[in-house]
């Protein structure tokens, strides 16, 4: 392929930077507002120890407030940059830039985003794009505005000219309502695609984004993809992903060759406190310069997923990222009395929230309370008293003392680009 031609390149392609719009309390995240900080402080402090983390804060105040987070989670200051845009919701993928290169020149696409066909209010994160462009988040990198509906979330690319996408999303009415021979000219020749690779069956309940193929199959490199599987007949998913994994039996590599397919399996189903089922799955992980981040659920089949994306990144770290373990985590941070209140609240929450009974979560939380801190807590006292009592005798001899001051990662107020 020429380097004059556009080329939409992979996820595990080198990557300048990793773009996170923090949530904040005039979105829906109002509610879980303390465990989704938590989540993302520890999300970025992670990413940050690969690569530079840019992030949309909703104002200063919020981009003030994101600063401490940060800080408190251990995340490498010179690689998290802030800035001050506007948004309505935290799906970055979905309304970021598209990145492609021409010529070996990186370019910026921002494509048109409408809340996933107009179910939800998308008017700021449409433009989170050129905002942060303009407060030169992106230094000298072009942006070009499209004039398409696009997210990030609904392709998948090989690097080497081809796209997988589903047609419930990318052929959807409440997207751009254009025939697939329409629609696929426009792909070529914005994003460089010469094949495509439609999936016409597969979706995960509850999903909003009318079957985003984040969510369901996965490019690990060009002869593989790893695919949401499911083994369970009463499961309302069987059907459409076993149809779903015949369509990628049946694909082809550019050279005629079928493809590597590693199925991930499906988790205990979870549901939110309406009953409805959380579209959650392995898929959705993120490919960093250095690294895996893959979406775990405190499930036994977690680690089965975990196994087999490592054997597809086998020069990455592959890890999980549960979200109750951040919230506890963070929440331990938290200086309340004995602790009980910010940690024992995230892990109470957050456990409910994937469909654990509360009189059990509420139970097994006060026995981890009493066993991590109650119990030591006696012979801390002896060893506390008995410390006072040696440095007392040192004092009167005498003896210097050495105290030794931790270097902390550091996250300045130079990082952040004021609106």
């Amino acid at each position: 392929m020429s380097r004059s031609q556009t080329v939409l390149p992979a996820e595990w392609a080198p990557q300048d930077a990793i773009l996170l719009t923090w949530p904040h309390a005039e979105s829906d995240w109002r509610p879980w507002l303390d465990q989704a900080d938590s989540t993302f402080a520890a999300l970025a402090a992670a990413i940050s120890r690969y690569q530079t983390v840019i992030i949309a804060c909703h104002d200063r105040n919020h981009s003030q407030h994101v600063l401490d987070l940060l800080v408190a989670a251990g995340a490498e200051g010179d690689r998290c940059r802030r800035y001050v845009a506007p948004s309505n919701d935290i799906w970055a993928r979905d309304h970021g830039p598209i990145t492609v290169y021409r010529a070996g020149r990186p370019v910026l696409l921002d494509f048109r985003f409408n809340g996933w066909g107009g179910k939800f209010a998308c008017d700021l994160d449409d433009r989170v794009t050129a905002r942060l462009h303009e407060l030169g988040a992106f230094g000298a990198t072009p942006r070009e505005s499209v004039g398409l509906i696009l997210e990030g979330g609904g392709i998948e690319s090989d690097g080497q000219g081809t796209l997988l996408a589903t047609t419930e999303c990318l052929f959807n009415p409440n997207r751009n309502g254009l025939e697939q021979a329409v629609l696929e000219q426009h792909l070529r020749d914005v994003l460089g695609i010469d094949r495509f690779l439609w999936l016409r069956h597969g979706h995960l309940d509850g999903d909003d984004t009318d079957s985003h193929i984040d969510t369901l199959a996965r490019f690990c490199d060009p002869r593989t993809i790893a695919y949401q599987g499911c083994a369970d007949p009463a499961d309302p998913h069987f059907e459409p992903l076993q149809a779903m994994a015949e369509e990628l039996r049946a694909f082809r590599a550019a050279d005629g060759e079928p493809y590597r397919l590693i199925e991930l399996p499906l988790h205990a189903a979870r549901h939110d406190e309406t009953g409805r089922r959380l579209p959650a799955g392995y898929a959705n992980f993120l490919i960093l310069n250095g690294a895996v981040l893959v979406p775990t659920y405190d499930d036994p089949l977690d680690a089965v997923a975990l196994e087999r994306l490592g054997g597809c990144f086998p020069n990455r770290m592959v890890a999980g990222v549960c979200a109750a373990f951040f919230v506890g985590m963070v929440g331990n941070l938290i200086p309340d009395p004995a602790g009980v209140g910010g940690v024992d609240a995230g892990l109470i929450g957050t456990f409910v929230i994937f469909g654990f009974p509360a009189d059990t979560v509420i139970a097994a939380v006060l026995v981890y309370r009493m066993i991590a801190f109650w119990l030591p807590l006696p012979p801390g006292i002896i060893a506390f008293l008995q410390l006072r009592k040696t440095v007392a005798r040192w004092e009167s001899e005498g003896r210097p003392m050495a105290v030794a001051a931790a270097a902390a990662p550091s996250i300045t107020s130079e990082s952040e680009v004021r609106s």
